[in-house]
């Protein structure tokens, strides 16, 4: 039996699909099941069992003999929440203890870091292990991802295998539950939609003109790929930065989105939110070299093709993948 935590979400139930279409029947879904607006991001998907994750834990304990592999993904994800302890709570402690239930009965494991965790990048975006400890997030999601990849690495028992993936800016169907913290490409299709604009976030520093901070985007398709390979493949254990490798501008993003809407560009800027301004990263571009020395050699999408694929495929049609 395969795992999915995390599994109503944006890329839990994305990666639910993939192994579906791959022929995994066989899954355990746990997520918070009392929030229903993400309910249809498993309609018609195949799962065996569901189960809360306040018990878990304790359902792991007692039933580690029917799990062949785990994929958790859950975790609180909005980088604009201050508290320490909603992160400590459901992103570190949480995460410690399915390692060590991983590590005592040998379950194969991957888990869902951040690129977040390389703050304004002073460090390079490099998924090395000897810069962890160096690292400097810019919120306390980041400092909770990278606290957990800090414990993870210092370990002297850990699951057979493991690896823990260094999202970057994913995108893609199955997102709409999202609100403010919905991918950018997201925003824009639905302001051109109601208003034939779009309005980006003001550069407020000097070395950037506005719309050319850039971002490593990734294609969801292409982070669920990744993951049912190191499944199958189980590469070396460590840290594995996911992305293109390629850093765009949103501006570019914000253009094709209105190429893929078939409308004419209407782009402009306003001020970045206060809230956010402080700990905005302007530069983000994955090292895929570790992945790729790993085995991986899958293209993957470029923004121009995520973008018409998301757009035209889902977006237009509310749609879910």
């Amino acid at each position: 039996m395969i795992v999915v935590t995390g599994a109503l979400g944006f890329i839990g139930s994305c990666l639910v699909s993939k192994l579906n279409s791959d022929g995994h029947e066989v899954l355990l879904a746990v997520d918070d099941f009392y929030k229903d607006k993400k309910n249809p991001n498993l309609e018609d998907k195949q799962v065996r069992e569901w189960v809360h994750r306040d018990i878990f834990l304790n359902f792991l304990q007692t039933s580690w003999s029917n799990i062949d592999f785990i994929f958790h993904l859950g975790a609180r994800t909005d980088t604009a929440e201050k508290s320490k302890e909603i992160f400590d709570r459901l992103n570190l402690n949480y995460s410690k203890e399915i390692w060590k239930i991983c590590a005592e009965k040998e379950i194969p494991l991957v888990y869902a870091s951040s690129a977040a965790t390389y703050g304004i990048g002073d460090k390079g975006f490099k998924d090395d292990h000897e810069i962890i400890k160096k690292l400097k997030p810019l919120n306390p999601y980041g400092d909770s991802k990278n606290d957990f990849d800090i414990w993870a690495l210092s370990q002297k028992s850990s699951p057979p295998f493991w690896a823990g993936l260094k999202f970057f800016n994913v995108y893609g169907p199955n997102e709409y539950h999202k609100k403010r913290m919905a991918s950018v490409i997201f925003h824009t299709y639905n302001q051109i939609r109601k208003t034939g604009e779009m309005k980006l976030f003001r550069s407020h520093r000097k070395d950037y003109k506005d719309g050319e901070q850039s971002r490593d985007f990734v294609y969801v398709k292409d982070v669920v790929d990744v993951c049912a390979w190191l499944m199958d493949k189980k590469p070396e254990n460590g840290l594995y930065n996911l992305g293109t490798g390629k850093a765009r501008t949103f501006y570019d993003l914000a253009a094709n989105t209105f190429k893929a809407f078939g409308k004419k560009e209407n782009i402009s800027f306003i001020d970045t939110p206060e809230d956010i301004r402080g700990t905005y990263q302007y530069f983000t571009e994955a090292d895929m070299s570790k992945l790729k020395k790993a085995g991986y050699t899958k293209k993957m999408h470029t923004l121009e093709e995520g973008i018409e694929d998301y757009v035209t495929e889902y977006l237009m049609n509310g749609k879910y993948y």
